[in-house]
C-alpha cells in the first residue's frame, strides 16, 4: 500500500471550477459524458452542480480495448448516450488518466454513435504512463506511481469520493 494521500472530494471542488470555466467558452454548453465508472460518478455530480439540464452520457470502454480477451464486459459499465452526438460539442470526464488505452476505447464507442462537433478530456488525476498521445484538456492533479499500483477513484454510499491506491 502507498502513502500517498489524494482528497478527492476538494480535487472534485477544482474540477467542478475547472469546468465552469470550460463551459463559459461557449455559446451552447458542451453535453458531459462520463466513463464507466469512477467518470460517470463525476459526471453526475457535475450536470447537477453545474445546473445542466437533461441527463449526462456514459461511455463504457469493454467492447473496443485490445485487452478485452482478458478483461471481458465485466470489468465496465454500459455506454448509455441520452443525445445525439452528431455536431455537438463534448466533454468527456474521467477520473485517472494512465496509458491512454481506456480513452482511445470509449472514443472508438463515441464514434460508433456520430461524429461530435469536438471533443474535449477532463480528468480528476493524471498519473503519467502513457502508452498513446492522449492529452487531457483539464487535469486538476498530477501524480506519478510506480506501474505496479493502481489508482482508483471510489464512491461511499452517501456518495463521497475517495481514492484508492493499491498494490498490483
Amino acid at each position: 500500500m502507498s502513502s500517498l494521500t489524494l482528497d478527492a472530494e476538494a480535487l472534485y471542488k477544482e474540477l467542478l471550477r475547472g469546468m465552469r470555466l470550460q463551459l463559459a467558452a461557449y455559446a451552447v454548453p458542451p453535453l458531459l459524458v462520463g466513463v464507466a465508472s469512477g467518470g460517470e460518478w463525476l459526471v453526475q455530480r457535475l450536470q447537477q452542480d453545474l445546473g445542466l439540464a437533461g441527463e449526462p452520457g456514459v461511455l463504457s470502454s469493454s467492447m473496443h480495448r485490445d485487452d478485452f480477451s482478458q478483461r471481458g464486459l465485466a470489468s465496465s459499465g454500459k455506454t448509455s448516450l441520452p443525445f445525439d452526438v452528431n455536431g455537438v460539442h463534448l466533454i468527456v470526464v474521467d477520473d485517472v488518466l494512465y496509458t491512454g488505452r481506456t480513452i482511445r476505447a470509449v472514443l472508438n464507442e463515441l464514434f460508433d454513435y456520430g461524429r461530435p462537433a469536438s471533443v474535449k478530456l477532463a480528468v480528476l488525476v493524471d498519473r503519467g504512463g502513457r502508452e498513446l498521445p492522449v492529452q487531457a484538456d483539464l487535469a486538476v492533479a498530477r501524480v506519478a506511481l510506480p506501474a505496479s499500483q493502481t489508482l482508483e477513484l471510489a464512491r461511499a454510499p452517501d456518495g463521497r469520493l475517495s481514492f484508492r491506491v493499491q498494490d498490483r
